[in-house]
């Protein structure tokens, strides 16, 4: 009753018109619950662009540059062995890093942005924070958005593939997120 069973669910596959569009072999399997295992992607820095743009609400050229200025501070704050290994699990850091505006003349005459320019010329820390502010308001964003950059960049990484990436990540912006 079983084999019956069996025979008829392949001969109703074969003729049906999704069997049609994907095979009847292919039908068969996910029916019974053998399809094939849905693989994750690779991280990547074009698709966490993508990502990041469509969940801030902001442009490409503003999510490469805000990311660009966060993994050039993070490149700051680990070896070049560690960046290495980070470039190696997150293709097109480096390229991100490009599209971070150059603020390396940009000075603040006044107020609270003046003295954070005054302070982060004797505090090597101080200056790359201030450096990563600046850069987020050259691009049109306000600072405040450092840490959702920061939070949409790590729940990208948040998977298998992207755990070393991650982590690295995370060390890297010690003092930032402190």
């Amino acid at each position: 009753m079983k084999r019956i069973g069996v025979i008829f669910t392949v001969i109703a596959l074969s003729f049906s018109a999704q069997s049609q569009a994907e095979g009847w072999f292919d039908s068969l399997k996910s029916m019974l619950g053998m399809g094939e295992e849905v693989k994750q992607k690779t991280p990547n820095s074009n698709d966490m662009v993508a990502i990041l743009a469509k969940n801030l609400g902001v442009n490409n050229q503003q999510a490469q540059g805000g990311l660009g200025s966060i993994f050039n501070y993070v490149k700051g704050n680990i070896s070049a062995d560690k960046f290495n290994q980070l470039s190696d699990s997150l293709p097109g850091v480096s390229d991100l890093i490009n599209a971070a505006p150059d603020v390396s003349q940009l000075k603040e005459s006044g107020g609270l942005a003046g003295l954070m320019d005054k302070a982060a010329e004797y505090n090597d820390s101080l200056k790359a924070i201030n450096n990563v502010k600046k850069q987020f308001e050259a691009l049109g964003l306000k600072p405040e958005m450092i840490m959702q950059y920061v939070e949409q960049a790590k729940a990208y990484l948040d998977t298998e593939q992207g755990q070393q990436a991650k982590q690295l990540l995370m060390q890297g912006l010690g003092n930032l997120l402190g």
